[in-house]
């Protein structure tokens, strides 16, 4: 830290409680009241220097032994009167970045300018200021941060506008040309260092190393620094994203923090303070949101999601919320399952997380690129062979929009991947209506999800956590669901869940059967309990439903094929819902009759996806 002493006497200040004064062997004759202190001192060292004690003064007759000046609001506090005053007598005063600022309105109040005397206090600030402090990387910031003592005189004197000048050159400068202050060190830091040689090779090493040094600052000094950032367009938006994300990892608190904060008020009735707790942090949050750079991915979208989720519980504004959520639709493949699972503060239905604001995400990402590109026209003749160059670049610009379109399908199935997985977290909540449930499913395109598996397992987790559904909600439940697209493990599983509606049973054991037929594979017996399911429809043939023996058994904690034999399956319940069910009827007897023929592999595949199809259309 750079400091400087003014003066050359050693006179010092004495003071009992609020009465002060300086050492001399003249008699006091000007008292100066400053914020309940009082000060006993001489016209002469003062008025030479001060022109508002000048102007204060000069109403009094001069035959006055003791004349009383009182200074209200004085800037900076009783303080920096007394460096000023020093100053005055010619006492030694050591200025930093800790006090300049405080001083420099003190003199700008006292008007310790040069008109008064040549060298005056506010000159020899500004030298020091301009020549010193505003070169130091870290003396800016002490300089800024002390401004919040006084802002609307460090307002009009430009010392905060200037160190925020001097703050966003640094950081747009190469690091090796940035001079430290060594007096500084980051304690109980570990990634930045600011003192000595060892910090110049840390920081030359490290793009952001200025990031959690402007995190120390107040949200409104942050904001136009970042701001001023932004405008000299030399930093990348990644580095300023990643910088945000310090920022609100310092000041803001946790999600559970949160909810921590809400309880403990509600419990010791004391809303007042939660609601300016949480009115000073959402004001932080929105400004947080309106510095995110423009660009994708200058923000990951944990990030985001994270701060999403924190502008959910703190009642954020809806604009920050919509501008949040179409940032993380843009770059959603990025996001985790975990991240998606904002808590839900509504009380009405009792779910645990916030399904609609999810959802408004996933449709958001959906409707990206929607059109694929078309493959441009092609010339003939001569024109195709000789081309010019113009057609070249249509050619070029094709190639790129076709990489753009299948880095969006890479990204939908990613998504859709992500959905599933979401669904599966969801469905544990006995609250959430089976619409919700559905719509979020449905938001997935039929050709992003190359497989079913995921989602059977989200079907299946919502039928165990909802017992009430009717055999109506069952099947529309499952109706999304496509047989085609199940694993051998998934139908095998299935094929043993008496939760899901007859309906898809038969679909999933048949079509186990086809493609077993299909590919030649070994067949073997169904297990008696199944058999008999089958017969109990009035089937007259022996249904041979054929799947591939080579299965390998799951480990315990995947499905398996263990509940297929087991003689626990109730069969009594599957016989009453076969009688139930109104949707089985003759085409399916007729479809079952021929699939015991694994000779006829080939019509027997067709006949079953006609069925299918059918079905569907009756669903």
């Amino acid at each position: 830290m750079k400091f400087m002493k003014l003066g050359s006497r050693p006179d010092t200040f004495y003071s009992t409680e609020a009465v002060r004064s300086v050492s001399s062997e003249v008699s006091s004759d000007l008292t100066i009241q400053v914020k309940g202190s009082r000060y006993l001192l001489h016209k002469f060292p003062l008025l030479s220097k001060c022109l508002c004690l000048q102007k204060l003064c000069s109403g009094s007759p001069e035959s006055s032994q003791n004349q009383i000046v009182q200074l209200p609001d004085f800037p900076g506090g009783v303080e920096a009167f007394e460096l000023c005053a020093k100053f005055c007598y010619g006492i030694i005063i050591t200025l930093s970045a800790y006090n300049i600022v405080s001083v420099r309105c003190a003199a700008e109040y006292l008007q310790m300018t040069e008109d008064v005397e040549k060298g005056n206090l506010i000159y020899k600030i500004e030298v020091f200021f301009n020549s010193y402090i505003l070169h130091g990387w870290r003396d800016s910031i002490v300089t800024l941060q002390c401004t919040k003592s006084s802002p609307l005189w460090s307002k009009d004197l430009g010392i905060t506008s200037r160190c925020i000048e001097a703050i966003a050159s640094k950081v747009s400068s190469h690091p090796s040309k940035v001079s430290l202050s060594h007096s500084y060190s980051r304690r109980g830091r570990d990634n930045v260092s600011c003192n000595g040689s060892e910090s110049q090779r840390d920081k030359s090493t490290s793009k952001g190393w200025w990031a959690e040094d402007l995190a120390e600052l107040g949200i409104d000094l942050y904001w136009r620094t970042v701001i001023a950032l932004k405008a000299g367009g030399k930093v990348p938006s990644n580095l300023i994203g990643d910088a945000l994300r310090i920022y609100a990892s310092r000041w803001l608190p946790n999600i559970s923090k949160y909810l921590h904060i809400e309880k403990q008020a509600e419990s010791d009735h004391d809303l007042v303070s939660y609601g300016e707790v949480i009115s000073k942090h959402r004001l932080l949050l929105e400004l947080i949101v309106s510095l995110l750079p423009p660009e994708k991915g200058s923000a990951s979208c944990s990030f985001l999601l994270k701060l999403l989720k924190a502008a959910n519980i703190l009642k954020a504004s809806s604009s920050s919320k919509r501008e949040l959520a179409r940032r993380v639709s843009v770059q959603l493949e990025e996001a985790t399952v975990g991240d998606l699972l904002i808590p839900s503060l509504s009380n009405t239905n009792g779910v645990i997380f916030d399904v609609d604001l999810v959802m408004n995400i996933f449709e958001q990402f959906m409707l990206q690129g929607q059109s694929p590109p078309t493959s441009p026209p092609r010339c003939k003749g001569d024109f195709e062979r000789r081309r010019s160059r113009s057609a070249e670049n249509v050619d070029l610009e094709f190639q790129e929009s076709r990489r753009s379109s299948s880095a969006s399908h890479s990204s939908k199935l990613k998504v859709a991947k992500l959905v599933d997985g979401f669904l599966q977290e969801i469905a544990r909540d006995k609250n959430l209506p089976l619409s919700k449930f559905i719509a979020v499913a449905e938001a997935v395109p039929e050709f992003a999800r190359l497989d079913h598996d995921d989602l059977y397992k989200a079907i299946d987790i919502y039928l165990k956590g909802h017992l009430e559904l009717n055999k109506s909600e069952r099947k529309r439940l499952c109706r999304m669901l496509d047989c085609k697209k199940l694993s051998m493990e998934a139908c095998m599983h299935a094929a043993q869940n008496e939760m899901l509606p007859l309906r898809v049973l038969v679909q999933v054991l048949f079509f186990e059967q086809a493609r077993a037929a299909v590919s030649g594979g070994q067949v073997i017996e169904l297990p008696s309990n199944i058999s008999e399911l089958f017969s109990a429809h009035n089937n007259p043939s022996k249904i041979k439903a054929s799947f591939r023996a080579n299965v390998a058994v799951a480990p315990e904690d995947k499905w398996s094929m263990a509940g297929l034999n087991s003689p626990k399956s109730n069969l009594s319940t599957l016989k009453m819902r076969v009688a139930e069910d109104e949707d089985l009827d003759q085409n399916l007897s007729e479809v079952m009759k021929n699939s015991s023929k694994p000779n006829r592999s080939k019509s027997m595949f067709s006949k079953l996806w006609s069925i299918n199809r059918n079905e569907s259309e009756k669903n």
